[in-house]
């Protein structure tokens, strides 16, 4: 599944996709209506300084604050907000809480709608027509590309993203971290996680 960008040769290391808002950045600014420093700034914001450094302190949260969770769950845009976490593409928003029983994943099937101001931006395989579709289709199948293998007797529920309605997963906090603050915490949530395409790291070294 990770090798969406490489699915077609335009003669440069770039995807499609790249290549093109690329051209669209490069017309633009020749007719002087695009500042690349403003672009750089914007996409450094969402890249490095909101999402998904933002969403990791959400699920952290959620996982040693049950009010905070509760909140969440009931109204997950006003706690989200709560956190200072505010702005286009998080107006709408539903924390869904994955679980022994249900294993929660999101796609966006029209084009793709994200989360930016908790996950920063979306990665190029979120939009790629080959996730899309097969992420309805044939979810474990998917999963199991992204190296996920779920217990045979959880269920998966794929959730399509919206203008109107956009979702964070809260992965299942892994065993071994009782006792540990939230910043220790968030360090254990991948982007992926929160899309639902991964898990959250162990909190055993890796090798």
């Amino acid at each position: 599944m990770h090798d969406h960008d490489n699915d077609h040769d335009h003669g440069s290391d770039l995807d499609e996709m790249t290549a093109r808002v690329r051209a669209l950045e490069t017309i633009l600014t020749r007719k002087g209506l695009v500042d690349p420093a403003a672009v750089d700034a914007i996409i450094d914001t969402y890249q490095n300084k909101v999402g998904p450094r933002n969403g990791a302190a959400v699920v952290a949260r959620a996982w040693t604050d049950p009010a905070f969770a509760d909140h969440l769950r009931r109204d997950a845009t006003a706690a989200i907000a709560q956190m200072g976490f505010t702005g286009r593409q998080g107006e709408h928003m539903q924390a869904l809480f994955n679980s022994a029983d249900t294993h929660h994943m999101v796609v966006c099937t029209l084009c793709s709608c994200y989360p930016w101001t908790v996950l920063g931006v979306p990665p190029v395989w979120y939009k790629s027509p080959a996730y899309r579709s097969r992420a309805v289709r044939e979810p474990r199948a998917v999963l199991a590309d992204f190296g996920v293998t779920l217990p045979a007797g959880q269920a998966v529920k794929v959730w399509d993203s919206t203008a109107e309605l956009r979702y964070l997963v809260i992965p299942q906090r892994p065993a071994g971290t009782e006792g540990w603050d939230a910043d220790r915490l968030a360090a254990l949530v991948t982007r992926d996680s929160m899309i639902g395409t991964g898990l959250a790291l162990s909190a055993e070294p890796q090798p």
